[in-house]
């Protein structure tokens, strides 16, 4: 890990949808300077939420300067992502007259990005758009690749659409106004990037995560460009999640499932569902002898360090069965031909993904997660 310059650029290279992060201090303030050039006509539409709108909308509003701005929010949090709001925006964003040459900002967390994206990508079938994550799980993920969609009732971004956007600007000021259980939820991807395929940065969060977590900007900075560096990587070896890209769902099928059984809600946030599933997928891939039985060890410790949950006891309120539990990973999109794919690893930095990890195994593992609840 080296030091940062004031601002980050990371290209992704996908040649004609190729596009860059921008990663750094004051990018909102900024914001006019680097969509300027994207622009037919010198007017934007925005998309956020009700809760960084009374935060930062103004802000935007000033960095866009001569550029005309009218912005619609919506609701904040898991539920907005859903055919109702999903409707709604993509209706107001026609009656804004938005046409196919124009620029839609979608500027909030990642339920704002996916949706926003998804409506992006189907209305006039294909408008462009410029992610602002005002997050950091939005930052160093879901802005990152082109991955949009909404919910389902029968699960978790089932309904969607791969559309790049055309820039994407990660202010890590904006970061300031994060509560801390967003931030460290965050940091579970974060964590995710150094577990799937950086020993070395693994190594470096160990060190560096408590004062990055404390508000250090340089090191925040650090850690979204490194994280989006190897994200980047992965999409333009893999746009489409047809091989490399899965890797990337290192801890999401225990994760999709426990966030469907906890119904999307505050009892537990995207990152933190990551971050429990990366310890068990470590400890999954301990008990099928893949790597040595130190390690979940290692990985917990290091999530406990940042006072992060760690184990299915650290979710509050009632869970389902291990049964329960391992249809609604039976209902994740990484399903293939009926099989679960599993992305495990052979040590830190090492993952892999399979579809052969025995159905009991995993039962056991959750039986057991799962008594420690009530043990």
């Amino acid at each position: 890990m080296t030091g940062t310059a004031a601002v980050d650029t990371v290209h992704v290279d996908l040649g004609s949808r190729a596009y860059d992060v921008r990663i750094g201090r004051g990018l909102i303030a900024r914001a006019g300077d680097k969509i300027a050039p994207l622009l037919r006509r010198r007017r934007v539409t925005v998309v956020t939420d009700a809760t960084v709108g009374p935060l930062h909308l103004d802000a935007l509003r000033q960095g866009l300067g001569g550029i005309e701005m009218t912005a619609l929010t919506l609701p904040a949090g898991e539920a907005t992502k859903g055919w109702p709001e999903f409707t709604r925006t993509v209706e107001w964003l026609l009656a804004e007259k938005v046409e196919r040459k124009d620029i839609v900002i979608a500027f909030g967390g990642g339920v704002i990005g996916d949706l926003v994206g998804f409506a992006a990508a189907v209305l006039r079938r294909g408008v462009r758009f410029v992610q602002i994550p005002t997050t950091l799980l939005a930052q160093v993920d879901s802005s990152v690749g082109g991955k949009t969609g909404i919910n389902s009732t029968h699960g978790k971004n089932l309904i969607g659409a791969f559309h790049q956007p055309s820039l994407v600007l990660a202010d890590i000021d904006v970061m300031d106004t994060l509560p801390a259980r967003d931030f460290l939820a965050g940091y579970g991807e974060v964590v995710k990037y150094g577990l799937l395929g950086d020993a070395t940065f693994f190594d470096w969060l160990e060190v560096n995560g408590p004062t990055l977590a404390r508000g250090d900007k340089a090191l925040r900075q650090q850690a979204v460009s490194h994280s989006v560096s190897m994200k980047a990587r992965i999409v333009e070896r893999d746009e489409t999640e047809e091989g490399d890209r899965a890797l990337l769902n290192l801890g999401h099928t225990f994760c999709h499932a426990l966030e469907s059984a906890t119904g999307y809600s505050d009892r537990l946030l995207h990152g933190e569902g990551v971050a429990i599933g990366c310890a068990l997928a470590f400890e999954l891939s301990a008990r099928l002898g893949l790597l040595s039985q130190e390690t979940p060890g290692r990985v917990r410790a290091h999530l406990r360090a940042m006072g992060m949950k760690t184990d299915l006891s650290d979710i509050p309120g009632d869970l389902p069965d291990a049964d329960a539990l391992m249809s609604l990973m039976a209902q994740d999109k990484k399903v293939q031909d009926g099989r679960l794919r599993f992305i495990l690893a052979r040590d830190i930095g090492e993952a892999f993904v399979t579809d052969d990890v025995p159905p009991d195994l995993v039962k056991a593992l959750l039986t057991e997660a799962l008594s420690l609840r009530h043990g």
